[in-house]
């Protein structure tokens, strides 16, 4: 399993409020919820990110409040992985729980850009930058977790389990 994407690129503390801010939690339509990502961080975001692209990050990435929402907004938007030094601890749980890949990874984050193309092996938790032809290991997820994330998430890795 792997990512393959350009990366967009921002620090430290990107919380679940920027990520979708309150104010368009009255939807449950996930595009809808998609269409704002990232607006108060980016308002450049929906219209630069494609199918997916990589969301590269500080420290504390998804801080601030709990809701799963902040993760559903950017897989739907097309982010297929999100590389960062440190993610808050609820906002990784939910990345999992809906099939969004994320890894830690500080020296990546120091050394890839905005813009650069990357490639993530979940088995191997080699992260490729394919701009500077540079590697970075990450951890990378044991079986069960790949296979959620594989799934789309763990209701549909519970909905298929025989």
């Amino acid at each position: 399993m792997q990512a393959h994407g350009k990366v967009l690129k921002y620090g430290d503390n990107v919380d679940t409020d920027v990520i979708i801010p309150a104010r368009y939690l009255n939807s449950f339509d996930a595009k809808e919820l998609a269409s704002h990502a990232m607006v108060d961080i980016d308002p450049t975001f929906v219209e630069r990110v494609n199918d997916g692209d990589l969301i590269v990050a500080g420290k504390n990435f998804g801080c601030g409040s709990s809701r799963e929402h902040a993760p559903l907004a950017l897989k739907t938007a097309g982010v297929s992985c999100i590389i960062a030094d440190s993610f808050a601890r609820i906002f990784y749980r939910n990345a999992i729980n809906i099939g969004l890949a994320i890894c830690e990874c500080p020296e990546a984050v120091a050394e890839i850009s905005e813009g650069d193309e990357v490639k993530v092996d979940y088995d191997t938790g080699v992260i490729t930058d394919v701009t500077t032809h540079k590697t970075y290991q990450a951890q990378p997820f044991p079986p069960f977790i790949q296979k959620i994330i594989t799934e789309g998430g763990l209701v549909n890795y519970l909905n298929n389990q025989e």
